[in-house]
């Protein structure tokens, strides 16, 4: 582990990769045909407290990247380091535990799912749903159980006495306070919010981004906040890593992303975000094409077949993501030359 490590950084990611082989294919030419590189390299800082904005279109791996850094999937290669709260060992990779290593971990990184309705059992009461990983952990005994259930429901906005209803008694923003409980109960130091409000009604989804944002500073929570909604983003998120295709092409404070994008692909995002205004309403930005096929990922830098400012030197050379002012980063060999419009 690096020993100039930052104090306040409480998960890092080195050059995390996750790779999937493809079953056989008829006509294919290349050995790496077979190969979807869902996420390739990823090296990031995340900082204790702080909430990371994880945006992208769908399929760019930023929910592959999440289950990897909880281990609901083995990532291919690469390093996870968690801060732990020990004096003899505080930095531990998660990437290379076995099973029995982890176990006491799962109770510090905890995952919200996307889908409120199943992402809870429906034989189980919303009781057993929370209580079962506090039993597991062993955190409580006896009559204790329903004081930390009850004490959990009513910081998610939940009646307490819903405790012994099953889910599908209630509506998805009250399924997704459940979930979020759920997460919750054995007081972790990080939790990955995977599109956590995106199923959701606007109204819904605005009083579940003001509730994570209390228990946040309620339970000194460190979020990484995936979504593929930038409105959002700018509301919750104090930083935004931007990925496509797997990797990470600009990384920076949501202030300066949201002012002045370095990156062409982030400008295209940005500019897709309603306005409900129509004197402020831009120019949307139309992307040519459709993402490509990460089995057959284009020479170079990976996003040029779409990219309106795209050279020569971007057709053959893949951009490295480096640090272009202090704490941005972007991955285009353009950036000097480019000057990209914000919100």
């Amino acid at each position: 582990m690096n020993e100039t490590l930052s104090q306040n950084v409480i998960l890092r990611l080195e050059n995390v990769k996750k790779h999937y082989q493809c079953q056989s294919i008829k006509h294919s030419r290349r050995k790496n045909d077979l190969i979807v590189k869902a996420v390739e390299g990823i090296t990031l800082d995340i900082k204790q407290g702080e909430t990371l904005g994880l945006v992208g279109e769908s399929g760019c791996g930023k929910t592959t990247l999440g289950r990897c850094i909880v281990r609901a999937i083995e990532p291919t290669q690469g390093s996870i380091f968690y801060h732990q709260n020990t004096l003899s060992d505080p930095w531990i990779n998660v990437a290379t535990l076995t099973d029995k290593q982890l176990f006491p971990l799962r109770k510090e990184i905890r995952m919200i799912f996307q889908d409120p309705f199943s992402s809870l059992n429906p034989r189980m009461t919303v009781f057993d749903i929370i209580a079962d990983p506090i039993r597991i952990h062993q955190h409580t005994k006896g009559l204790d159980f329903e004081h930390r259930v009850a004490s959990l429901l009513k910081a998610c906005g939940m009646p307490p006495e819903t405790m012994y209803r099953f889910p599908h008694a209630f509506s998805g923003g009250q399924r997704q306070r459940i979930g979020i409980a759920r997460a919750l109960s054995l007081n972790p130091s990080i939790v990955i919010a995977d599109e956590a409000v995106s199923a959701l009604d606007v109204s819904v989804r605005a009083q579940i981004i003001l509730l994570l944002l209390e228990l946040q500073k309620q339970f000194g929570l460190t979020y990484i906040f995936i979504t593929h909604d930038l409105s959002v983003v700018d509301y919750i998120a104090d930083r935004v890593a931007v990925m496509y295709l797997g990797k990470i092409v600009e990384l920076a404070t949501t202030v300066d992303l949201f002012k002045m994008p370095l990156h062409p692909y982030t400008e295209a995002l940005l500019s897709a975000i309603p306005k409900p205004d129509p004197k402020l309403r831009g120019k949307r930005i139309m992307l040519k094409g459709e993402v490509a096929d990460p089995k057959q990922a284009p020479r170079g830098c990976l996003f040029h077949p779409r990219c309106p400012y795209a050279t020569n030197i971007c057709r053959n050379i893949i951009p490295e993501l480096q640090e272009i002012e202090p704490n941005r980063y972007v991955a285009c060999h353009r950036t000097k030359h480019l000057h990209l419009h914000g919100v």
